[in-house]
This record gives structure tokens, C-alpha cells and sequence, in this order.
């Protein structure tokens, strides 16, 4: 390996767009209509509108940051940059925890369509038998080989695919408003139902999973060849694109559901849980539908998951570029502009997260997943109204307007996904993250860190009090609380707290900031672009 090589500048435009279009259309989108459906019955859509809007705050937010300072794995390094190495270091263990298991849930959705046909990979609710972990970790070396050989290699094979993965879902759109039920939406039985069904649907049924992946643009803003112009511009697609088309597949999956099937145990008792779109096709009698969608469910997963890979090595990347991490995963190859050993060890740590045997492994990971990620998008806020007091003349080409009113919104927004994502899920993952703080003071002397301990505690120590205060919302409020437990917070009460209190820590969090940013350069990480790469 070489460590005098960088990234290139291949992507276009379409090519980000489509990164981010690419990860939203997973496994997504083959599985959270029918889990919303559960949870919030025929106001399903009413979760997708709520992501929709809390994902372009927080987009809106990234896009000014990405435009402005374009780097590999950009979500990690801009907290560092405002806030120094407390807030660098643990907003790069979350998302090495939250990147790492993504590719292994697209795997594992494209392992659970296909056990309807091969029954010997396992079922949903026993996972996957010895053959069907060969098949996931077979699809992951796949994505890794994508990988390994060059960006514009991945980039040009996940344009094609994406194309395929946004057509399957319109044709199922199509056919599925043919058998639409208006007397569907009139229907009750969801669990828990209601507002906190709402809430819960939107980090518990994948639908918060499923908008994460328009961070891409961002993570390959290193590589993008027009990044001042077209990483906002991707963002902002993406996520209006996926919105519109979320909130027609829950209207022609709300609809196309038998009235017959809900009038005998509404939507709680729903069983298309082992393949929830092609179950319901049969039950039509589209056979053809069911076969195509079988065919994309290996597609889009796959494609997802091939995405996350890459993107988990950006992100190791750039956290060993932040100097919090070994260096030999910042050393990207001259050749191919690819970190091979952040990708190596991007392959082991998908590999880890499918080895155990986990019941309900899909949606047992995804609120994992989602509290993890959201919890490295709510600096973004902070490191934004940061920069515009401690670096006022920056080069902004994209700048968000009304920030002083986006900006905490985009903050309470992550927020309250986090909380609603429920005790279970963010007692485990903010206290890894918490727990692994033992790991920051073994990096800590690196590069002479050490002299400046104190300083960067008293920058991130609002991000400490932000864990704790969450860890406390969570357990004293109504969702996921462990078996006999009863909420101490009212329904409601709840999510005021956690608005409330968001906003004081979001103020802190920015009077806390750095005076100066510490900004690198991108200079040793990107290669100019020669004219055979246009």
C-alpha cells in the first residue's frame, strides 16, 4: 500500500444524487411500510412526512457544511474541527458503530427474501442457518471487491443500480393503487397506535433508517468533482425524492392490504412480516409483481450495502485523519485513490456484525442503527452555528438561510429520533460510546494531544451532558422501557423535555466552541483530476 496517493475527483452530480438516492432505496423500503403500518396503523404516512422534514432540517444543515469544506468522511471530521478531540473522538466511535453494521442488515434482508424461496438460509425469526451466513458474508466480499479497484468503478455500478432500485418500487406503486381499499384507512388495531405509534414508527420501523443514507454526498465529497455546487444540490434531491416516493408506497401498501385480513386483527396482527411487499402481491394474485420484487429485493439491499461498505471506509478514513484513530487507515492507495486498509477493516467489522445469532435481526439492528447514526448527525447544528461565529468569512457556496431558526430545529429534530428510538436501544449504544471513552485516553497522547486535555473537555464536555441527559429522558419516558417497567414522564410531557432540554444543551454546545477552527486541508487527500477522469 501506498501512503502518498489521494482520492480522485470522478463523481458528478448524478453520481452523488444517486449515492444518496442509493442508500435510501434499501432494505428500506422492502420492510418499514409494513412495520409502520404495525406501529401506527393507517397514520403510517404521517411517520414518513415527520422523517421526511426532520431529514431535510438536518440535510439543509450538511449541505452548507459539505459545500464548504468537502472531505472524505466529512460527518466525523467536522466536530473536530469546532469542538476538538472529545467531540472528534466520539462522534467517530458512533459512526464506526453505526456504519459498520449497515452493509450486514442489507445483507441480511437480501438473505431473508431469498429464504423464501431457500428455505435452508434460514428464517426470519430463527435468522440465518449456516448456509445463509455464507451467503451474507459471501455478498460482502462481493461489495468489497466493488470496492477495492477504483471510485469510479463503484460509482458508475451504483448509478445502474440505483436506476433499477427506483423503478421496481414505482411499478409496485402502479399495482398496488389497482387494488387500493379506501375503508383500509378507517381501520384501527395498531400497536401501541395513535401518537406514540407515530413517533416510535419513525425510529423503530426502519423509516429514520431508511432516509440515513443521504449522508453520502457528504462522505465522498472528496471525490466529487464539483463539490461547492453539487453536494448540496444531492442532499437536497435525495431526500425530496425518497419523501415523495416513501409516502406513496405506505398509500399503496395502507391500501392494498385485504380489508378482510384487518377486520379480523387490524394492523397489529398483519402477517406479511417474512417478505411484507411480495406476501402481499400473492395475496392479489400479481404472481408476476411478487417474482420481480424477489428479484429486487437481492438488488436493493445489495446495492445499499455495497454503498455502506464504502462509506464505512471514508469514515474510518477520516476519524484516523482526525488523529484519533491508527494512521494506517488514513493511507489511501496512489493507484486507485481507495484507503485499502480502512476498507480491509470496513469488511472484518460488517463481517462482526453478522456473526452472532440474533432473532428478528432486521429490525432488532435498525433502531440500533438509527440511534447511532442520528447521534453523529446532531453535532451538524452545533458545528455549523460554531463556524459562523469563529469563522465568519469562510467561503460558504451554499448558505443556509434563517439559521438561527434551522439550525436548532435540525438539533431537537435528531433529538427527539434518538428518543423515540426508545430506553433498550440508547442505553446500548450511548453506553458503548460512553464506555469507550477508556479507548480515547489510550489515543489521547498521540501527536501531543495530551497538552491540550483539558481544553478539549471543556469544548465537548456539553456532548457528555447530552448522553446522560438522553440516558435519563429515555428511561423516565414511554418508549422501549425495560419488561413491568411503567413511564414516569406523561405521553407528550416527554417529548417537551426532550425539545427543551435539546435547545439549552444546542446553545451551549455552540458558545462552547473553539475561537479558532482547527480546519485542515484537503490538499494531501485529493488528487487533481486529469482530463481523462472528466
Amino acid at each position: 500500500m501506498q501512503s502518498s496517493g489521494g482520492f480522485k475527483r470522478r463523481l458528478n452530480l448524478l453520481d452523488l444524487t444517486l449515492l444518496g438516492l442509493g442508500s435510501i432505496i434499501g432494505s428500506g423500503w422492502l420492510f418499514a411500510a409494513n412495520e409502520a403500518s404495525i406501529f401506527a396503523g393507517s397514520n403510517a404516512w404521517i411517520s414518513w412526512l415527520i422523517g421526511g422534514v426532520a431529514f431535510i432540517l438536518i440535510g439543509l444543515v450538511y449541505a452548507e457544511l459539505g459545500s464548504a469544506m468537502p472531505r472524505a468522511g466529512g460527518f466525523v471530521r467536522y466536530p473536530q474541527y469546532t469542538h476538538g478531540t472529545l467531540v472528534g473522538y466520539l462522534i467517530g466511535f458512533t459512526a464506526m458503530l453505526a456504519y459498520s453494521s449497515v452493509a450486514g442488515i442489507e445483507v441480511e434482508a437480501v438473505r431473508g427474501y431469498a429464504a423464501t424461496w431457500l428455505p435452508a438460509l434460514g428464517t426470519k425469526a430463527q435468522g440465518p442457518t449456516f448456509w445463509g451466513f455464507v451467503v451474507e458474508i459471501a455478498l460482502l466480499v462481493f461489495f468489497f471487491l466493488l470496492n477495492y479497484w477504483s471510485v469510479n468503478v463503484f460509482g458508475k455500478f451504483n448509478t445502474v443500480i440505483t436506476a433499477i432500485k427506483f423503478l421496481v418500487p414505482l411499478l409496485t406503486i402502479v399495482v398496488l393503487f389497482t387494488h387500493f381499499h379506501g375503508s383500509n384507512l378507517a381501520v384501527g388495531g395498531a400497536k401501541p397506535g395513535g401518537t406514540a405509534g407515530v413517533f416510535q414508527a419513525v425510529s423503530m420501523s426502519g423509516i429514520a433508517f431508511a432516509y440515513l443514507g443521504f449522508r453520502q454526498a457528504v462522505d465522498f465529497g472528496a471525490e466529487s468533482k464539483r463539490p461547492q455546487r453539487d453536494i448540496p444540490l444531492a442532499i437536497i434531491f435525495a431526500i425530496l425524492l425518497a419523501t415523495l416516493l416513501y409516502l406513496l408506497l405506505q398509500f399503496a401498501y395502507l391500501g392494498a392490504v385485504p380489508h378482510g385480513q384487518l377486520l379480523k386483527a387490524g394492523w397489529a396482527g398483519l402477517t406479511f412480516t417474512q417478505a411484507p411487499y411480495a406476501e402481499l402481491a400473492q395475496s392479489l394474485g400479481a404472481l408476476w409483481l411478487m417474482n420481480v420484487i424477489f428479484v429486487d429485493a437481492v438488488i436493493s439491499p445489495s446495492g445499499t450495502g455495497n454503498i455502506y461498505l464504502s462509506g464505512t471506509t471514508r469514515v474510518l478514513f477520516a476519524w484516523a485523519r482526525t488523529g484519533l484513530f491508527y494512521t494506517w487507515f488514513r493511507k489511501v492507495d496512489a493507484r486507485t485513490g481507495i484507503p485499502r486498509g480502512a476498507l480491509w477493516l470496513s469488511l472484518l467489522l460488517s463481517i462482526a456484525w453478522i456473526l452472532p445469532a440474533h432473532q428478528s435481526f432486521w429490525s432488532g439492528l435498525v433502531g440500533n442503527v438509527t440511534s447511532a447514526t442520528v447521534l453523529t448527525y446532531m453535532v451538524g447544528p452545533i458545528s455549523l452555528a460554531s463556524l459562523r461565529k469563529t469563522a465568519p468569512d469562510m467561503e460558504r457556496p451554499f448558505r443556509l438561510g434563517a439559521i438561527s431558526i434551522v439550525s436548532p430545529l435540525a438539533f431537537i429534530a435528531a433529538s427527539l429520533i434518538i428518543y423515540w428510538s426508545g430506553w433498550t436501544t440508547n442505553f446500548e449504544i450511548i453506553g458503548m460510546v460512553l464506555a469507550s471513552l477508556v479507548l480515547y485516553f489510550a489515543f489521547i497522547d498521540r501527536e501531543g494531544t495530551r497538552n491540550r486535555l483539558k481544553s478539549d473537555w471543556k469544548t465537548g464536555a456539553w456532548l457528555v451532558v447530552y448522553y446522560v441527559f438522553m440516558l435519563v429522558v429515555s428511561r423516565l419516558g414511554n418508549y422501549q422501557l425495560p419488561t413491568g417497567a411503567k413511564p414516569v414522564l406523561p405521553n407528550g410531557v416527554d417529548d417537551l423535555i426532550v425539545a427543551v432540554g435539546a435547545l439549552i444543551i444546542y446553545y451551549w454546545g455552540v458558545n462552547s466552541a473553539m475561537k479558532k477552527p482547527e480546519i485542515d486541508t484537503d490538499d494531501e487527500e485529493v488528487l487533481a483530476v486529469n482530463a481523462a477522469d472528466v
